[in-house]
C-alpha cells in the first residue's frame, strides 16, 4: 500500500467512525422527527449543509473504493428522504396558516 492509499484508508476509517458515532444517529433522529410531521430547525439545516459539503470532498475517494459505494448510495437516499419529507412538512404547515 503506497502513502496515498494509506492516507485514503485513514480518511475512510475516520469517516466511518464519525458516521457511526455522530452522523448516522443524528440523521436517524431527524428522519424520525420528520416522519412524525416535524420540520427541520436551523441546527438540522446546518448539519445537512455540513454533510453535503463533506460529501463533495470525499466523493472522489469513494469513487475509487467500490466497497463504499453501496453505503454512500444508502446515505444519500437517507438524506434525500429527510429533506423531501421535511419540505413536505414545511409546506403542509404553511398551508395550515
Amino acid at each position: 500500500m503506497d502513502s496515498k492509499e494509506e492516507k485514503e484508508a485513514g480518511i475512510l476509517q475516520a469517516l466511518a467512525e464519525r458516521l457511526e458515532s455522530q452522523r448516522l444517529p443524528r440523521a436517524l433522529a431527524m428522519k424520525k422527527r420528520v416522519d412524525n410531521g416535524e420540520t427541520l430547525n436551523e441546527l438540522d439545516i446546518q448539519f445537512l449543509k455540513d454533510v453535503f459539503d463533506d460529501a463533495q470532498r470525499i466523493m472522489p475517494i469513494a469513487e475509487r473504493h467500490p466497497e463504499w459505494q453501496t453505503l454512500v448510495a444508502n446515505l444519500i437516499g437517507l438524506y434525500q428522504e429527510i429533506t423531501s419529507k421535511a419540505l413536505e412538512n414545511e409546506e403542509h404547515q404553511k398551508g395550515k396558516t
